[in-house]
């Protein structure tokens, strides 16, 4: 009777250790997950705050203004990035508190209970053997001997089954306390180290972030409103823009008179091309005049190429029987192009024959979608060496900033690319003909002076943009034209530009390409009007140049201004200190006594041209932007 209920209580210690094994397996993988989790959320954590501190150096094309933010991220990276070792501090503490104790339950415990159930199970059929055994022995004939050893074997056998089952007894016994506190030992290390996260975590961002976290609400807010704003005024210029007549869409709608007096028109045409020997098509491509040259700008180009040169060129309305609204442009060399209007029909077709097309102009130079250069104006004295009009620079400060549309004329072509292919320019050189390039200049005016310069210092450059403006005496019209032509790349995704060395002597500023060493375009050291550096991107520089327009027929010809925009690898301020330099010498040069106290005042080279220190331009920079300041053509 002892023996049936031992046994059946051993099955229920039995069933109770299996169903905890199982329960102890799914209690860990859970553990596990939440540790799993926290681990990756230290990891995610910590490529999070590597990814907020990416933003800065993405240098988006329209981050202008971004400063706020790319300054609001840095402090959000070190915040996170100080919860990241919380983070990685709290997983640590879960793997020594919650997962090794269970884990050690597991592997301890539980499976001293099986190793235990395995043992007792062997003695128990060990002895089971030893009785079966000793069953056997016949009675007639027995052998003392026989019977001895088995005697011996059973009583052996039962002392060790004994021994099994009392510590397998025993083993099942204790487990039922030690379930308990394996149970409770990993829930108080996850809770202690919750708590100790949560209490570290307080302290930081409490204590730390609590005016932070204020300010960058509310300028989270002060966006917000700025957004509303500009899409409540985007929405009303929509309603006024779509509440015109619909005559306005219709075709063959313009009836005001040419107008004579404009120096630049721009707008879409249709340019007959031939396909085959007797067949011809028309393409529709935006064209533009500048410095007395057609430009074509083809769809998806970067920048426009020269078509013809318009100086003595002839232009004529002409029949098409399969186009309206035609005429043809005949240049000197008897190079024929017949354009048809886009809509409707110039009047009078003899003033070249292409009417500003307002849409198109917008696309290409929008003023508007920006903000007004008076919230974030470069300062003129940014460089400070730039300007030769040095004395009006301060009078400029105190006078209202002029208007965008005061320095430069609404709708006005942004030329992105001023770099001829190096192969057109051997095949130029070859025929010896004469090179017409879009801002009106000839070989005889690009030429490279023969006389040695007291002055040459080259500079790495990237040409962003050049266009007319319509003043050469305010560093205000360098500013808007950067940011026009700034803003200009940014909408067409123009980010591509080509390096050049930008060569300043004592008499001129040229434009090399690096590989051909052929002087893209020159200007006379007299023509540059006006220079100056960007105050917030130090590398941006631009220079007006002035020339003359004879399009009204007048001998002297009017002023015309054109400014050229460029990136260069080192300070703008250094080029902008070294043309004030070339001008110095070139005045100087008049007379031979202050040219004699120039050069006893500042350093030569050993060939007796004037060297440029970095000193001078309060640049402390390594011997690399040396290198770039003193390189010599």
């Amino acid at each position: 009777m002892f023996y049936l209920q031992t046994r059946s209580l051993l099955s229920v210690f039995e069933e109770d250790a299996g169903m905890l094994t199982d329960y102890t397996n799914q209690l860990l993988q859970s553990m596990q997950r939440v540790f799993g989790a926290q681990s990756e959320m230290g990891l995610a954590t910590e490529q999070l705050s590597r990814q907020l501190l990416e933003y800065e150096k993405k240098n988006f094309a329209l981050g202008r203004g971004d400063e706020e933010v790319i300054n609001t991220l840095q402090k959000f990276a070190k915040t996170v990035g100080e919860l990241n070792s919380l983070h990685s501090e709290l997983a640590n503490q879960m793997a020594d508190s919650m997962v090794f104790p269970l884990i050690q339950f597991r592997e301890k415990d539980l499976t001293e209970i099986s190793t235990l159930k395995e043992i007792f199970g062997i003695a128990t059929d060990e002895h089971e053997a030893a009785m079966v055994k000793y069953s056997r022995l016949p009675k007639k004939k027995e052998n003392e001997k026989l019977k001895a050893d088995l005697v011996k074997e059973v009583a052996y056998t039962r002392r060790k089954q004994h021994q099994a089952s009392l510590q397998y007894y025993c083993a099942l016994n204790a487990l039922q306390y030690r379930k308990r506190v394996a149970m409770l030992e990993p829930m108080l290390g996850y809770t202690q180290a919750q708590i100790s996260f949560f209490k570290k975590g307080i302290e930081l961002v409490s204590k730390k972030m609590d005016n932070f976290l204020t300010s960058v609400s509310k300028m989270t807010q002060s966006i917000q409103a700025q957004l509303d704003t500009e899409a409540e005024g985007m929405r009303m210029a929509q309603r006024e823009l779509l509440s015109v007549e619909d005559n306005v869409y219709m075709p063959d709608k313009d009836t005001e008179p040419v107008n004579r007096t404009l120096i630049q028109k721009a707008g879409y045409l249709n340019i007959r091309n031939k396909t085959g020997l007797v067949t011809t098509a028309w393409d529709r491509l935006y064209f533009f005049t500048q410095g007395g040259n057609l430009m074509c700008q083809p769809r998806g180009a970067v920048a426009g190429g020269m078509v013809l040169d318009l100086d003595n060129s002839s232009v004529m309305a002409v029949d098409c029987e399969d186009r309206r609204y035609c005429f043809q442009i005949t240049s000197p060399s008897g190079k024929t192009l017949s354009l048809r209007k886009q809509i409707y029909l110039t009047d009078n077709p003899e003033a070249v024959a292409i009417r500003l097309n307002q849409s198109a102009i917008q696309a290409v130079t929008p003023i508007t979608s920006f903000e007004k250069r008076q919230e974030g104006s470069p300062n003129p004295d940014r460089a400070k060496p730039g300007g030769i009009h040095g004395a009006s620079s301060s009078t400029q400060k105190t006078e209202s900033a002029p208007e965008p549309e005061d320095l430069i004329a609404p709708g006005t072509p942004i030329q992105f690319d001023i770099m001829l292919p190096a192969s057109e320019f051997q095949d130029q050189n070859r025929a010896g003909g004469r090179r017409t390039n879009p801002f009106g200049e000839t070989d005889d005016d690009c030429s490279i002076e023969s006389d040695d310069s007291l002055l040459q210092q080259v500079f790495a450059v990237r040409f962003q943009g050049s266009m007319a403006v319509r003043c050469g005496n305010n560093q205000e019209v360098i500013y808007e034209a950067m940011r026009q032509v700034l803003a200009a790349r940014a909408i067409h995704n123009i980010f591509r530009t080509t390096e050049s060395h930008l060569m300043v002597t004592s008499s001129s500023l040229r434009l090399i390409d690096p590989q051909t060493q052929v002087t893209r375009i020159s200007f006379q050291l007299g023509e540059v009007c006006q220079f100056a550096a960007h105050q917030e991107n130090g590398r941006l520089m631009g220079f007006v140049v002035e020339g003359r327009d004879w399009s009204d027929g007048n001998e002297e010809g009017e002023p015309s201004f054109s400014a050229f925009i460029f990136e260069s690898n080192t300070e703008g301020e250094k080029i902008c200190y070294t043309i004030t330099l070339a001008k110095d010498i070139a005045e100087a040069k008049k007379d031979p006594e202050a040219l004699a106290e120039l050069m006893k005042n500042m350093p030569l080279t050993n060939d007796g041209k004037f060297l440029l220190l970095e000193p001078e331009m309060g640049d402390t920079t390594n011997g690399a932007g040396h290198e770039d300041l003193e390189s010599e053509a």
